[in-house]
């Protein structure tokens, strides 16, 4: 079967199908997520071969260490898949729900009713547990989802496909509710992000050259970021010993991740006073730092702290490089972030109270912290279930995509035979 008719076919499928999952009670929709955990649980150890075969392609095809860390299915990872789905079926289902209702003089009510998008095409790399977060978001929001995982993680999401398949037929839902695309030819991707007349909205998950080529190429809508530049500064009034752990964490918990802190910014009360201590937690855990003049100057040749130039501060470095930047207070830091950033995620670490709502008001940001290490920008940890990925633009959803930022909204109107004069 040629390309275009293939994925015409997936397409017509899945537009039938969403009509059905668009209607589906919140209970079925509930039962079949709990049927696919049950699947992923009966199915683990092929699961597990399934990605081992993945892995060992993806050294023999010299797959960076990063991406063979997003491919790897640890026993975390595994169980976070189960416990996504359980989360998600918790979750209020926002489907019919009505709100901003308000009454006119002629007697009209009129709100707004959170209706599903329809048909969510997803492309992604490398990390199989995305294929569960989306489907799972998906069907909840009552959407139907056409699913294009990379080429690496090819056998795992095959594996997860069945399992899929196997919880919405136990509930009697259409499996063509969520398709995974099962040929790994790149011509896929351009034939799903120009198939109008079937889907209706584009979630690319991965790298730069990925979403780039989506944005470019996409005649239909993209939910979006492309570049995790996340920073935390660390104010004049902050406390140290919250300043040190979140610093600490916001570089090295993970490297490969858009919300891993890429530049630190310290005002220059404290810079003296934290920048020793940071310098040498970094080194514990091989941390390469590019300073300012003034961080430099700070460090001295001890911390084996480089130089930093312009490029730094524009830079994802998603791995264990980061740049730091003295300066003189809150008003220069968001000035700084508001330049370099990339409008994913930002912290001020403080006690004052005013500095901290500025940085709230005037950071300008999809997810935007006092106090909390950037990690936490995250639809799981947000208490979404799950995501579909990170929106750093600012029509229709912003920050972590979960059930909501997967719908929309229309008026409703209640009448009583009223007419227009």
């Amino acid at each position: 079967m040629a390309i275009s008719e293939y994925m015409q076919t997936v397409g017509q499928l899945a537009r039938e199908a969403s009509a059905e999952v668009c209607r589906a009670s919140t209970q079925l929709k509930n039962d079949a997520l709990m049927a696919i955990g049950d699947a992923i649980l009966a199915r683990r150890t092929e699961l597990m071969q399934a990605n081992e075969k993945d892995l060992q392609t993806g050294k023999t095809n010299g797959l960076s260490d990063p991406l063979l860390d997003r491919l790897t299915f640890t026993e975390a990872r595994f169980e976070s898949m189960v416990e996504g789905l359980q989360q998600v079926a918790s979750l209020e289902d926002p489907v019919g729900e009505i709100s901003d209702m308000s009454y006119q003089p002629n007697g009209l009510q009129i709100g707004r009713m959170r209706t599903p998008l329809g048909v969510i095409g997803i492309i992604y790399e490398s990390r199989p547990n995305v294929t569960i977060d989306a489907a799972s978001l998906c069907l909840k929001s009552g959407n139907a989802a056409i699913l294009r995982g990379g080429s690496e993680a090819i056998h795992s999401n095959l594996g997860l496909a069945a399992c899929l398949e196997a919880g919405l037929d136990k509930v009697g839902l259409p499996s063509a509710s969520l398709q995974i695309i099962r040929d790994t030819d790149r011509a896929l991707v351009g034939e799903l992000i120009t198939m109008n007349d079937y889907v209706d909205v584009i979630v690319p998950r991965g790298g730069n050259s990925l979403v780039e080529r989506i944005t470019n190429e996409a005649t239909i809508p993209v939910i979006k970021h492309l570049d995790g530049i996340c920073h935390v500064f660390i104010d004049g009034d902050a406390d140290m010993e919250k300043a040190y752990a979140i610093s600490i964490n916001a570089k090295t918990q993970r490297y490969a991740v858009c919300n891993a802190m890429e530049t630190l910014l310290v005002s220059q009360d404290v810079a003296s006073t934290i920048l020793p201590r940071l310098a040498a937690g970094y080194q514990e855990h091989g941390v390469e730092l590019r300073g300012c003049e003034k961080t430099v100057e700070i460090l001295g040749c001890e911390a084996q702290v480089s130089q930093a130039d312009e490029s730094d501060w524009y830079a994802e470095y998603l791995a264990p490089i980061l740049a730091i930047r003295v300066l003189p207070g809150v008003d220069e830091a968001i000035d700084h972030i508001n330049k370099y950033g990339s409008k994913h995620t930002d912290t001020i670490v403080t006690e004052n109270y005013d500095a901290g709502r500025r940085f709230l008001r005037e950071v300008d940001s999809s997810s935007v912290m006092i106090n909390a290490s950037p990690r936490f920008a995250d639809g799981f940890e947000y208490g979404l279930g799950a995501e579909v990925g990170i929106s750093t633009d600012k029509l229709h959803a912003r920050g972590p995509v979960g059930l909501e930022g997967l719908t929309s909204q229309k008026f409703v109107v209640f009448g009583d035979g009223q007419i227009r004069q």
